[in-house]
């Protein structure tokens, strides 16, 4: 057993006192990411940089009337040469059809561009009965269109504590929940990500202790979120996180404590390069300039980090 494996038992043993046996450990928990020939990192952007503008979830006349399209956003990815690109779930049609989604795939292709993943809005905290059924059922439908699309990777959420739960019962729910969905991803051939994304995940203890739960699978990882640690110290943070991540979102601005302040690019890659993670970088743009013109701006600066 490794030295690191006793450290993370260690902490969960101790975290988990107190009649907390609904977790599963030890050997049944997820591993760090296998690493090899050292870092790598390519760039992408996810389609959640152009939420004020995107159409969510619209009808197919909604979504024809659209200022912006997602089929408008792969172009402009290709219009920065990025590597990649990240649609996200909530600005595909309401109507997801196979014919949409292999039309998708094949402009991306055309553009020179890897769909990098995507991404979903679930929540697995939520007790048995029709709305975990529907949170599960759209996780396989998500696999499902991932595939067809050619995303390698789906980024999921863990959830929240319902009114009136333990933290304890929501994780132990939440472990349930990817374990049930990573079998059937892992069928689909599409990785399933968990973001640190507040809730049960809005520290790195918490993560940790649910990745203890997840089954060992080379199906599972971290979809690292730069900007979603509301910690201390969110880069010491982060870095506890970054062994296991398959993929990586970069935010530009970080979250001290409740102060917001830019994030420091080069010390977030920094963090993924000791961890030796190869991979995409996926911006994920969110502040209030023009997204077209911060856009291009934050990416010339990552390309700098990366020696591009």
């Amino acid at each position: 057993m490794s030295a690191h494996s006793l450290s993370r038992r260690s902490f969960l043993t101790a975290a988990t006192l107190g009649g907390s046996a609904l977790i599963p450990t030890g050997a049944w928990a997820a591993a760090p990411v296998a690493r090899e020939h050292g870092p790598y990192m390519k760039l992408s952007l996810a389609a959640y940089s152009f939420h004020s503008i995107l159409p969510k979830r619209a009808s197919a006349e909604e979504y024809a009337k659209a200022e912006m399209k997602l089929e408008d956003f792969v172009r402009y990815c290709a219009e920065l040469n990025l590597d990649g690109c990240e649609p996200t779930s909530y600005y595909f049609p309401a109507e997801v059809t196979p014919e949409y989604l292999l039309n998708l795939k094949q402009l991306a292709f055309r553009l020179g561009l890897d769909i990098s993943g995507t991404a979903i809005g679930n929540d697995f905290c939520v007790p048995d009965g029709p709305k975990r059924e529907e949170e599960l059922r759209m996780t396989r439908e998500w696999i499902d269109h991932a595939a067809v699309i050619g995303a390698p990777v789906i980024r999921i959420f863990a959830g929240n504590v319902p009114q009136g739960d333990t933290e304890e019962t929501a994780l132990a729910r939440c472990i349930s929940g990817i374990n049930e969905s990573l079998d059937y991803a892992a069928q689909k051939g599409v990785m399933l990500a968990l973001e640190n994304h507040g809730g049960i995940t809005a520290t790195p203890e918490q993560m940790l202790r649910i990745i203890e739960g997840v089954k060992e699978s080379p199906w599972f990882g971290v979809n690292f979120d730069g900007g979603n640690f509301a910690t201390a110290d969110p880069y010491a943070d982060l870095a506890k996180i970054a062994p296991y991540t398959v993929n990586a979102q970069l935010k530009v601005m970080i979250n001290r404590a409740g102060k917001k302040e830019p994030a420091d690019f080069n010390r977030v890659v920094g963090i993924l390069r000791d961890a030796g993670y190869r991979g995409y970088l996926v911006l994920e743009y969110e502040e209030s300039e023009d997204p077209r013109t911060a856009i291009p701006r934050h990416v010339e600066t990552l390309r700098k980090i990366l020696g591009r």
